[in-house]
């Protein structure tokens, strides 16, 4: 019988040496490194698989939400992107509408103001014609009053002045008729 023994061998008792080949001790290594892989193949060896592939998956999961995320971050861009388009183009047209309604107005202030010009050279043309009839009435009385105090200087005879009026004014009247007809 083989004993084994937990000792190691001297030197002295021969073969000894670091390459030297202890049967015992090579034993007892497989033994405990049999056993110690068997409790770690069913106690650890699930546990650490399981955490490493709730970290795979984990990482998938951050993947996939980096990716949604960046597709998202780009769709609303693009949205963005198309409202402010559409806002600057909004505001051109109100530019526009706004330029097109100032020429309007202007167009309607010069027609207004020239209209307004129109109606005041009417009325000053009115006005001035009301005044030339009231000159040409005030030199027709004026006249008459002349002419009846040339008339009765004339004749020295002081007539009935409402009579001498009608009378000179008459005359008057077909002379100015007269002058419309030639």
């Amino acid at each position: 019988m083989l004993i084994l023994s937990m000792r190691a061998p001297l030197p002295a008792e021969g073969g000894g040496g670091l390459m030297a080949l202890q049967v015992n001790v090579l034993f007892w290594t497989l033994i405990i490194f049999g056993a110690l892989f068997l409790i770690l193949k069913k106690y650890a060896w699930p546990a650490i698989l399981k955490s490493v592939e709730d970290r795979e998956k984990a990482l998938a999961d951050a993947i996939e939400g980096a990716k949604a995320d960046r597709d998202a971050a780009a769709r609303l861009l693009a949205d963005h992107s198309a409202k402010i388009e559409g806002a600057r183009n909004e505001a051109q047209k109100l530019i526009a509408d706004a330029r097109a309604v100032a020429e309007k107005m202007r167009a309607d202030l010069i027609e207004k103001t020239h209209g307004e010009q129109q109606d005041m050279l009417e009325r000053a043309r009115r006005d001035i014609g009301i005044e030339r009839d009231k000159a040409i009435a005030e030199l027709r009385r004026e006249a008459v009053d002349l002419a009846i105090a040339g008339a009765s200087k004339v004749i020295e005879a002081n007539l009935d002045g409402d009579k001498n009026r009608k009378l000179v004014e008459s005359f008057l009247s077909t002379l100015s008729t007269t002058k419309q007809k030639s």
